[in-house]
């Protein structure tokens, strides 16, 4: 009896030892896909050779696990990015609009399937409109309305933050149809502007401060804005714009006071570290969403494409599917992704429009390795 006491109990040590051995094994193995990411973003900057800099968090499950920047936010005052660095997002702004869409939706102010005249007539100057190609909110968030990517309005994309709205309307009438409704995938700046305008008029609210009411102050994401206060433009990152040969800061500096319609679709800036929450509410951390309509988001069918939900592209490797969007502005890249059904997230944001760097690639890179 005793001999078969102590046999179990050396099975249940040698049990334990080996869920302790392995559980090590495993954090190793973080530790060292999360160095290798980290080497190679060095290595770019390096490579890159304009002292630009590159800000980069990863988050597991409901946390942030590393977060790191390199290089200088200022190369002319060599001042050295932090993970306070402000950087723009650039069109992941667009899943932002998305996000806030789904909270409309959820509490019952619109339905994905209204048409978007019904909070914005105006819509109906659109080139083309006819009872045969009313657009849905959903169709807008999917990128499936059919409209061109941009209106043909000149300077449509220049201008005050403060009169964003203006530019919309000014732009409807010179934007045109390039596809069917709901047919056909066709990405466009012009109908998520044309989105975020409608949100605002059915929520009744300016749409900067539902983003800033409903998801930032929500997440604590603290340091994003879509206009940066005075007493934070020193954490903004310089701007970097053009080719390595031909770098001018003049058009993202002068950008900083508006991009014209630019807002719902490409206004925010953020840092990785906030942008990380983002991703967590995406996981319902907290929960903003209900798992239902977080689900809507992260579905590929939901816009009868095959690699694009409502706000964000999907991008099917096997059994990982990424989860994810970028953005590119004057003098900023950047890059959010996660993976659907692992707890994985990362995101990349840099001060230049080129380099060594894929951002998507590295970002899908990492979550293979993390997978």
């Amino acid at each position: 009896m005793t001999k078969t006491i102590l046999a179990i109990l050396f099975t249940i040590l040698i049990s334990g030892c080996s869920k302790s051995i392995k559980s090590s094994s495993e954090a190793e193995s973080l530790d060292s896909v999360i160095s290798r990411f980290e080497r190679t973003l060095k290595d770019d900057l390096a490579e890159d050779n304009i002292d630009g800099s590159i800000s980069a968090a990863i988050v597991q499950d409901n946390k942030i696990i590393w977060s790191k920047a390199f290089g200088y936010s200022d190369r002319t005052s060599k001042t050295l990015a932090d993970t306070s660095t402000i950087y723009r997002t650039g069109s992941i702004t667009k899943s932002f609009t998305a996000f806030l869409l789904m909270q409309l939706v959820q509490e019952g102010v619109v339905n994905l399937n209204d048409p978007v005249e019904t909070y914005l007539p105006e819509v109906k100057q659109l080139k083309g409109y006819s009872a045969s190609t009313k657009i849905t909110l959903l169709q807008l968030a999917t990128h499936t309305s059919g409209l061109s990517r941009e209106p043909e309005l000149e300077d449509a994309a220049a201008g005050p933050i403060e009169h964003w709205e203006d530019k919309i309307i000014a732009s409807i009438p010179t934007t045109s149809f390039e596809g069917q409704v709901g047919k056909n995938f066709s990405y466009s700046n012009i109908g998520y502007g044309i989105l975020g305008l409608s949100l605002s008029r059915a929520a009744h609210k300016p749409f900067m401060e539902l983003i800033q009411d409903r998801i930032f102050t929500a997440l604590k994401m603290n340091a994003s804005y879509f206009k940066v206060p005075a007493n934070m433009s020193s954490h903004v990152a310089v701007g970097l714009n053009g080719g390595p040969e031909e770098l001018e800061t003049e058009t993202p500096n002068m950008e900083h006071a508006g991009r014209g319609y630019k807002v719902p679709n490409g206004g925010i800036y953020s840092t990785p570290n906030d942008l990380a929450k983002f991703i967590m509410a995406m996981r319902g951390h907290p929960a903003l969403l209900s798992p239902a309509n977080l689900k809507i988001m992260q579905t590929r069918e939901v816009s009868g494409m095959d690699n694009y939900g409502l706000g964000f592209f999907i991008n099917k490797d096997g059994d990982l599917e990424i989860v994810n969007h970028g953005g590119a502005v004057a003098g900023y890249t950047a890059q959010l992704s996660f993976d659907r059904n692992g707890k994985f997230g990362v995101i990349i944001m840099r001060n230049y429009n080129f380099g060594e760097t894929d951002l998507q690639a590295r970002s899908s890179e990492l979550l293979k390795a993390l997978h």
